[in-house]
């Protein structure tokens, strides 16, 4: 019995000890993920560059969150001209509500393309408002509160203070076509 129990407790300190000589490298490192490691998540040198906007935010502070994702999307997208021009002509007053997350890869490139297609369209009668939210898809200020979302980036269109239409993180078609068919339903 007392054999067993040495033998437990060699195994026990053993098994303890092992997990304090790991722990430190954890503990310096901060990270599971190694700094080369690409895909779908961030790996740690990402997340310690990501930058979290919430509230209201202008396409300005968007750009500047992820700039070279931004600048990438932005000058690559070509929209569709026929379109623009058939948004340039909605006389109702319209508001779109984006909400985005400075932090979401599917924000990053649908994002800068709306900015591009709303200044192409630059239609006085088309109002758009950016709200940031965090990874609890929430801001300080509960602005995305009064909308009903789950996943972003959501682009909301209202009229008369009623949702007209969604796009859910992607567009069906594309950003400017989807829009151009809420508003012509």
């Amino acid at each position: 019995m007392q054999n067993t129990i040495k033998t437990v407790f060699v195994s026990a300190t053993i098994i303890l000890s092992s997990s304090f000589i790991i722990t430190p490298a954890m503990a310096n490192s901060g990270c599971a993920f190694e700094a080369e490691e690409q895909g779908f998540m961030a790996t740690c040198s990402q997340e310690k560059q990501e930058v979290i906007i919430t509230g209201l935010v202008t396409p300005a502070a968007i750009e500047k969150s992820f700039p070279e994702q931004y600048n990438k999307e932005f000058t690559d997208y070509s929209s569709d001209s026929n379109v623009i021009e058939q948004l340039k002509k909605i006389d109702t007053p319209t508001e779109i509500v984006v909400i985005i997350g400075t932090w979401c890869p599917d924000c990053h490139r649908e994002t800068p393309r709306f900015i591009k297609i709303m200044e192409q369209v630059n239609n006085p009668n088309i109002n758009v408002k950016f709200i940031g939210v965090d990874r609890k898809k929430a801001d300080a200020e509960g602005l995305a509160a009064q909308y009903e979302f789950t996943r972003i980036p959501t682009f909301i269109v209202q009229q008369d203070n009623k949702t007209i239409g969604t796009i859910i993180e992607r567009p069906t078609v594309t950003l400017e076509q989807d829009l151009y068919n809420i508003l012509n339903k």
